[in-house]
């Protein structure tokens, strides 16, 4: 081998050690947590970044799990197909957080979620709080 032909090789090398630590960084599950205010009520996130994935949970007043849900998008429907693994049914309130979260990641989610039933208001509020965190982490899809 000559100078050249050594230098391809560790280029080679150098190049396929940059994209394995790229792609181990993408694996790696990235956790966010938070606690807000709003009004009397304290909400409290867990975001869980995970390969084509966020699991979330919110929490209201309390560190409850709540119900489980999960939502997919399905193809080539362009919809969102949503169940509930964990209590609850398929139209309480994490639901349509979860189904909302779908359209506006093109994520697969898994929400577990503690938030008063019969109340909007609160579950307007832990979304529009999920959703700021979410865009401000870069988890949300681009508008095109």
């Amino acid at each position: 081998m000559d100078g050249d032909e050594v230098e391809r090789v560790r280029g080679s090398i150098n190049e396929l050690s940059i994209k394995e630590q790229a792609d181990q960084a993408e694996a790696s599950p990235q956790i966010t947590c938070f606690s807000q205010a709003s009004g009397e009520d304290t909400f409290h996130f867990q975001i869980i970044r995970l390969h084509n994935q966020i699991y979330a949970w919110v929490g209201c007043n309390s560190a409850k799990f709540g119900h489980l849900y999960a939502a997919v998008p399905t193809r080539p429907s362009h919809t969102v197909g949503v169940t509930s693994l964990i209590g609850g049914a398929s139209d309480n309130t994490g639901s349509g957080i979860a189904r909302r979260l779908v359209l506006k990641t093109g994520l697969n989610i898994v929400l577990a979620c503690n938030i008063p039933k019969n109340n909007p208001m609160l579950e307007a509020n832990a979304e529009k709080m999920l959703m700021q965190k979410l865009i401000s982490l870069g988890y949300t899809k681009s508008r095109s």
